[in-house]
């Protein structure tokens, strides 16, 4: 396991929004970029742009595509609350879609995927061990790369129904962190100070701690 994960993946966050805010404010696009005008024309587009938005989200797993900038892309047209409800079914259809291609359909290219790999019968171990409350865990504190612990869970044998409910629930604490940090960005462009910008800062640090407290104890 590695205790490295949740940092990284924190700093990649913040990488890309200060890396987002230089190239905003070197190109000029803050003087037409506004929260509310953005918001207003992703709605404008009626149900089409919430599905567009989850079908996307729901496709990237599989692909081994990056969710944190779709994440960010959430908060940012559909803002805090609705962003949220968007992009958690998003991650959770994508992450059951990578478990059943990897359970059902595509099951001998995974394990080949996965035969040099540690990872597996970690995970392997932990389900048997843990069942359900290991994909808690990992989902919790992201311990194993996102994209490759979907496909690993389908080879495991755990509960299809206990796997989402699972993922669900307990990858909705950081992806609510993230959504309602990067739904403040267009505040944070205009010197304002928000109140989506503190909540955000709260549940990203509250997301932080997960990882250490665990770690204590477990005396790693």
């Amino acid at each position: 396991m590695s205790s490295k994960q949740p940092t990284v993946k924190i700093f990649i966050f913040a990488v890309l929004i200060i890396t987002s805010i230089i190239i905003i404010r070197i190109t000029g696009l803050d003087d037409y970029l506004d929260k509310d005008k953005l918001q207003t024309y992703v709605k404008g587009f009626g149900m089409w742009g919430p599905l567009l938005y989850i079908l996307i989200f729901s496709i990237a797993p599989s692909f081994f595509l990056p969710g944190l900038p779709i994440t960010i892309a959430g908060g940012l047209a559909f803002g805090p609350i609705y962003g949220t409800i968007y992009t958690i079914i998003g991650a959770t259809i994508g992450a059951s879609i990578a478990f059943l291609v990897a359970r059902y359909f595509a099951r001998g290219f995974v394990e080949r995927l996965f035969r040099e790999q540690p990872l597996l019968q970690t995970i392997d171990k932990g389900i048997e061990k843990k069942g359900w409350l290991f994909v808690a865990i990992t989902r919790l504190i992201p311990i194993f790369p996102f994209n490759l612990l979907n496909y690993a869970f389908g080879l495991t044998k755990i509960k299809f129904s206990h796997y989402v409910i699972a993922s669900f629930f307990c990858m909705l604490p950081a992806t609510a962190a993230y959504v309602v940090f990067s739904s403040s960005i267009f505040d944070i462009l205009k010197g304002n100070i928000s109140v989506e910008l503190i909540i955000g800062i709260v549940l990203i640090a509250a997301v932080s701690i997960i990882p250490v407290i665990y770690k204590k104890r477990k005396g790693l």
